[in-house]
Order: C-alpha cells, then sequence, then structure tokens
C-alpha cells in the first residue's frame, strides 16, 4: 500500500453532492469568493479528519511490539478498511437513483463566502461517503507505516477536482454559465459509477494485501 494506491480515491471524496454544490457556487451571485471559501471549508474539514484518523490507527499499529504483532495488528488495520469499503459501496449504490440534486441546492445561486465555508466544511466532515473514505486512506497509509504527510497529496489533489467548476468559471469567463449545468447533470447522474469503480479497485488492492 502507498501515496499513489489512495489518489483514485479523490473520485469518492467529491462525487455526489460535494461537487453538485461547487458547481451551484461557481455560478452564484459571488461565485469566486463564494467558491473560494467553500474550498477553504473542505479542505479544513478533511485535514481534520484525515489527521484524526491517521493517529488513531497509527497508534493501534503501535500497539503491536514484536514484527509478528506489527503485522498482525497491520492485517486488523486492512479488515477495518475492507469493511469500510464495503459498506461506502453499498451507500454509493443506494443513492444511485437520486436523479435530482436537493431542492436546498438550488438557494446556493444566492450563497454568501460564510454560508459556503460552512457547507463546506460540512459535507466533507458530516458526510458518511467522505468520513468513510478518509478513514480508509488514513487507516491505509498509518497500518502500512507510511508518514503523515502523504495524506496532503490526496487532500491536494480532492480540492483540485472540487476546484474544477471554479477553474471552469476562471478559464471561460460568462461562457462557463452554459458548460456547468451540463457538468454539474452529468455528475449527478454517473459519479456513482465511477465512484462503484473506484472503490471495487481498492478493495481489489486491500484483498490483494490481506493474502500476502
Amino acid at each position: 500500500m502507498n501515496l499513489l494506491s489512495v489518489l483514485p480515491l479523490t473520485v469518492v471524496m467529491i462525487a455526489g453532492p460535494q461537487i453538485i454544490s461547487a458547481v451551484f457556487l461557481a455560478s452564484s451571485r459571488e461565485a469566486k469568493r463564494s467558491s473560494l471559501a467553500y474550498l477553504v471549508g473542505a479542505g479544513l474539514a478533511m485535514l481534520i479528519g484525515l489527521t484524526v484518523w491517521y493517529f488513531v490507527f497509527h497508534a493501534v499499529r503501535g500497539m503491536g511490539g514484536g514484527h509478528g504483532k506489527h503485522a498482525g495488528t497491520r492485517h486488523l488495520i486492512d479488515w477495518v478498511v475492507l469493511a469500510v469499503l464495503l459498506a461506502l459501496m453499498v451507500i454509493v449504490f443506494a443513492r444511485r437513483e437520486r436523479s435530482q440534486p436537493p431542492k436546498w441546492m438550488s438557494k446556493l445561486q444566492a450563497a454568501s463566502p460564510r454560508f459556503a465555508f460552512g457547507l463546506g466544511f460540512l459535507l466533507f466532515i458530516a458526510m458518511p461517503t467522505d468520513e468513510g473514505t478518509m478513514l480508509v486512506v488514513a487507516g491505509s497509509l498509518a497500518g502500512h507505516d507510511k508518514p503523515w504527510w502523504h495524506l496532503l497529496p490526496f487532500l491536494v489533489l480532492t480540492l483540485l477536482f472540487l476546484a474544477l467548476p471554479l477553474l471552469a468559471l476562471l478559464a471561460l469567463g460568462q461562457r462557463a454559465v452554459a458548460v456547468l449545468p451540463k457538468i454539474r447533470d452529468w455528475a449527478n447522474a454517473h459519479s456513482w459509477l465511477i465512484s462503484e469503480a473506484v472503490i471495487l479497485i481498492f478493495v481489489a488492492i486491500v484483498v490483494s494485501d490481506l493474502l500476502k
């Protein structure tokens, strides 16, 4: 297990209301300020979540005294990670039939930067899929004795994907107004399939590691 193996899970982090909210904010009244505030809130939530889970699993791994015990705690963490991945697959599949964004998202076009910051923080700290994904990433890296800073590329890449609507606005200007709704509709309809595929690949990686 290494840093590159967890990076695809960034897709799971942004799939669903996270990226759709980013699209709405990019077409809001204060698009740039609100989008930046949303990214800061999401980044802070991820930094807290990833760090807490990392040190929880790092402490669990540290309970093993000898080499054999370290291997045992690593496999225990892998089993926990596998269980959470399977739960994530069920959650993502159960939400697949949501053809329209929640009604509250339509209010984001008038959202203030302060509200956008709070939304970004809450979506990433409280959503079961994001909390589970952060557990998986932090547990996988801590369980294999990787340093804490290996979490940072995962955080940065997630924020980069989340910033795509804002980047489209900056690059295309008013032309983005026509493009962003299409991105939103596509993400709402297909993001669950991509998430399931990424989770399934990571399940295979964890199972392979358990069989070693």
